[in-house]
């Protein structure tokens, strides 16, 4: 398990510490999540590294990472209450996850529309964009049939 203590904060991957409202009300205050439900938020915990950062036992930051841990992680939900924005939370629950032993070696990727320059610092870079694809969630195109 990781844990670190920068000053006033608490950074862990400790899912036990997780604060599923909070966790919702951050994301719900952002343009990627949009209508995902609560079910579908802990769906994503479930199956994810999480890194949470608390101050004083209220959780203000949260971020999670979809991986096989062997060869690719994605990084995803990364949030800050804005209260503690600009104060090196968001740089510092980032490189904690990048220093985690468990994605030691492991290639990432993310997405963002606004925050470049917080990812730029802990070395990621702009990709080929017409390599980049996306399929949203959509019901299959062919049918799957049993095999009889």
């Amino acid at each position: 398990m990781m844990e670190i203590q920068l000053g006033e904060f608490h950074v862990t991957d400790d899912k036990t510490l997780l604060q599923l409202d909070r966790i919702c009300a951050l994301l719900s205050a952002t343009y990627w999540v949009g209508e995902r439900s609560r079910e579908v938020i802990e769906r994503s915990i479930q199956n994810s590294l999480c890194v949470g950062v608390y101050h004083r036992g209220e959780q203000i930051a949260f971020a999670r990472c979809v991986t096989d841990y062997a060869t690719i992680f994605w990084l995803a939900d990364v949030i800050v209450d804005e209260r503690f924005r600009g104060r090196g939370v968001g740089k510092a629950m980032v490189s904690a996850i990048l220093s985690h032993e468990r994605l030691q070696g492991v290639n990432g990727i993310l997405a963002t529309r606004d925050a470049h320059s917080l990812y730029e610092w802990h070395g990621f870079a702009l990709v080929d964009p017409t390599r980049y694809m996306r399929r949203n969630a959509v019901k299959p195109i062919i049918p799957v049939t049993k095999a009889e």
